[in-house]
C-alpha cells in the first residue's frame, strides 16, 4: 500500500475515532442526564478540581455568564459544589461531589482501564510513535480550530 493510501486510511480512522468519542460522550451525558457542555465541565472538574470558576470559563471557552449557568445546572444535578477560595474570598472554587466521583468510577474509569490494557499490547518504541502521533494530531486540530475561529 502506498504512503498516500496509508495516510488516507489514517484520516478515515481518525474520523471514525472522533465519531466514537462523540458517541461515548453522548452515552455518558445521557446516562448522567447532562448536556455535552455540562459533561465537558464535569470532566475538567473531575480531572483538575477544585477549579476556579474563571479557569472553567477558559477551559470551556465560555463566557463567565455561560459558565455560571453550566455550574448552576451541575450543582442542581448534584455533581458539583461551589465554595469560596480560602486564599481569595472573591474567587469561587468548583469541586466534584461524591455523586460525580461515583459517576466517574462507573463510566470513565473503565474506559481508562480498557485503553491502558489495549496499549499494553504495544512495545515501548511503538508507544513512543503513538504518543508522538497523538501530540501531533492534537496540535493540528488546535491549529485548525484557531484557523476556523479566525474566519469570523
Amino acid at each position: 500500500m502506498s504512503k498516500q493510501a496509508v495516510i488516507g486510511e489514517i484520516a478515515t480512522e481518525l474520523r471514525r475515532l472522533q465519531q466514537s468519542f462523540d458517541a461515548f460522550d453522548e452515552a455518558a451525558a445521557a446516562r448522567l442526564r447532562l448536556n455535552r457542555t455540562d459533561l465537558r465541565c464535569l470532566d475538567v472538574v473531575l480531572a483538575e478540581g477544585p477549579v476556579p470558576a474563571g479557569a472553567l470559563s477558559l477551559a470551556l471557552k465560555l463566557s463567565p455568564a455561560a459558565t455560571t449557568t453550566v455550574i448552576d445546572r451541575l450543582e442542581r444535578a448534584g455533581m458539583v459544589v461551589r465554595s469560596t477560595d480560602p486564599e481569595n474570598r472573591r474567587r469561587v472554587l468548583v469541586s466534584a461531589t461524591d455523586a460525580a466521583r461515583s459517576a466517574e468510577a462507573e463510566i470513565f474509569v473503565p474506559v481508562g482501564r480498557a485503553g491502558a490494557q489495549a496499549l499494553g499490547e504495544y512495545e515501548p518504541d511503538q508507544l513512543a510513535v503513538i504518543l508522538d502521533f497523538l501530540r501531533t494530531a492534537r496540535r493540528v486540530q488546535e491549529d485548525q480550530a484557531a484557523r476556523v475561529r479566525a474566519l469570523s
